[in-house]
């Protein structure tokens, strides 16, 4: 196979593109390690709440390391909207963005975008670095910035595409203005310094392959990996049986007492080596957070596909091809500014993943398993330490993973669309004013089936001063269900214990002012299990 790059005639070797492969992928990984090792927030450097990405002159992914699956489709939408917002670039320039209806997933996603020059007297960047980092406060209502919102305005600082570095040079009145709207300047400054590194070690990786093997090999393979990919991954859907198959599965709008179910809805259509999912019949977007862009819609859809496909698949823009996604305007997928969305990255992007494999459960029954816990659990704390100094905490809880074909789903971890750590508690204990009375698996939580359900958490926090609490979760109505049998995993459950013992269960969503002794319990869902007998 012969390729062009300039004027130069490259030919691909299979061993060299598999080289190169992991000539990029390092790249990536390699950027995230410094991101995780600069970090400034626990968020970052224990949780690991952030993706890191390599892309060509052209805005498409040419290497995304193994971090956060709620990332996997948006931040391509990122660069491509930033590049057409920018179409010309300089050395140093550097662009941060987090709006959602611009690329973005929601507000506390900060992307970072830097183009790669790989020679000093080059006028068009080759490559552009990436990377999006949650940062636990970007402003809003409630600290955290995952408020029960009814339109983005109220969710924290709205940041279009704009230049942080001019020709390496600092914005600072762009830098000040960000920060002057958040809770914890010092450490969104931080975060933000750790991204830039980030950028600037991928540009200096890019640099040193290019310096190595020259530009029209570098540029020649990395659009070879991307033809490669798309080849494998339509291989491999040319597999799977035609058909359309259709699945629905449910959200849980919290309005004071009250629970509504708000359906989302996918049609599955497989046809030769192409896959297209529709969303038609899905909720019109609500007044409340729960809302999801498009891009998150996607990302979901990406991650089931490249999960079936396999890992050796290199993970860029190639995998994309064979998916199309489709979903009405408007509809809790494919939400419209001014929409609150701060729950749709997290929480929606949960129950798209599940009605996407329960529709594909129909065409593949032997290779997917039943619905894991399908919430992440939010859980936003802030307030002021004893010594009066401000501090915003985030955490994803861990639940059940659903029980399959193969095996019993495994208990305690995080699923799907989170991929991330918890924080350790001797890290949270040094670092917030509160303290973990118990951590440990919730026993009997997850599905009965020939094969169980794994088990959810429980997770109680003892305030130790005064702050407001928000959590977004789901699955407290509705169980994640189980498959060819097998029974639903347990639905979680939300329990203040007030000082005098009182136990009082708060719903799925909420924000509240507690006192110190006051302690907060989250049950995370169990996995759904999978199979008849072996109760």
């Amino acid at each position: 196979m012969n390729t062009q790059a300039s004027d130069i005639t490259v030919t691909i070797d299979p061993i060299t593109l598999e080289l190169y492969r992991h000539r990029l992928a390092g790249v990536a990984e390699e950027m995230g390690i410094t991101l995780r090792r600069t970090g400034y927030s626990p968020n970052i450097k224990e949780r690991l709440d952030f993706s890191c990405a390599a892309f060509d002159g052209a805005g498409r992914m040419i290497a995304q390391a193994a971090h956060i699956p709620a990332h996997l489709g948006a931040m391509p939408a990122s660069v491509q909207t930033i590049l057409d917002r920018f179409p010309t670039w300089e050395p140093g320039d550097v662009v941060i963005a987090n709006d959602p209806f611009e690329g973005g997933n929601h507000l506390p996603d900060i992307t970072m975008v830097a183009p790669v020059f790989v020679t000093d007297d080059a006028t068009t960047p080759d490559f552009f670095v990436a990377s999006r980092a949650h940062h636990a406060d970007v402003g809003g209502m409630s600290p955290g910035s995952l408020p029960l919102s009814t339109e983005i305005y109220q969710e924290g600082i709205i940041i279009p595409p704009l230049k942080l570095y001019k020709r390496g040079v600092l914005n600072g009145d762009l830098l000040h203005l960000i920060l002057r709207n958040v809770r914890t300047p010092d450490e969104r400054r931080g975060d933000l310094a750790a991204q830039r590194a980030a950028a600037a070690v991928g540009e200096q990786r890019l640099r040193t392959l290019v310096a190595t093997y020259g530009r029209e090999e570098v540029l020649t393979y990395a659009g070879a990996l991307q033809a490669y990919s798309e080849r494998l991954t339509r291989a491999a859907i040319a597999t799977w049986p035609d058909g359309i198959y259709p699945f629905k599965d449910l959200l849980e709008l919290v309005e004071g007492e009250q629970v509504t179910l708000l359906p989302i809805c996918v049609t599955a259509t497989i046809a030769g080596d192409s896959i297209t999912f529709d969303f038609t019949g899905t909720a019109p977007v609500m007044r409340g957070s729960l809302n999801a862009v498009i891009a998150i819609a996607q990302s979901a859809c990406y991650y089931v596909v490249r999960c079936l496909v396999g890992d050796e698949v290199p993970m860029n823009a190639g995998c994309f091809a064979p998916v199309e996604v489709i979903a009405p305007e408007n509809c809790i997928v494919n939400a419209l500014s001014p929409a609150a969305v701060a729950g749709g990255n997290v929480e929606t992007s949960q129950r798209i993943t599940d009605v996407v494999l329960g529709a594909l459960a129909q065409a593949l029954p032997d290779r997917i398993p039943a619905a894991s816990q399908g919430t992440m659990n939010n859980l936003t704390i802030g307030g002021r330490r004893l010594d009066g100094t401000p501090y915003a905490y985030y955490e994803t809880i861990a639940g059940g993973m659903g029980a399959s074909a193969t095996g019993d789903g495994l208990s305690g971890v995080q699923v799907h669309m989170t991929n991330t750590l918890n924080t350790p508690l001797e890290a949270l204990e040094m670092a917030f004013p509160f303290r973990l009375q118990r951590y440990a698996l919730r026993a009997a939580s997850g599905g009965k089936g020939a094969h169980h359900g794994g088990d959810g958490i429980v997770r109680e926090y003892l305030l130790l001063a005064p702050a407001t609490v928000t959590m977004l979760s789901e699955r407290r109505t509705v169980a994640p269900w189980g498959l060819a049998g097998g029974d639903p995993g347990a639905t979680g459950r939300n329990l203040l214990i007030h000082a005098d013992g009182r136990v009082e269960e708060l719903p799925s969503k909420f924000t509240r002012y507690l006192e110190a002794g006051m302690q907060l319990r989250i049950e995370t869902p169990g996995g759904g299990g999978w199979g008849g007998a072996r109760q």
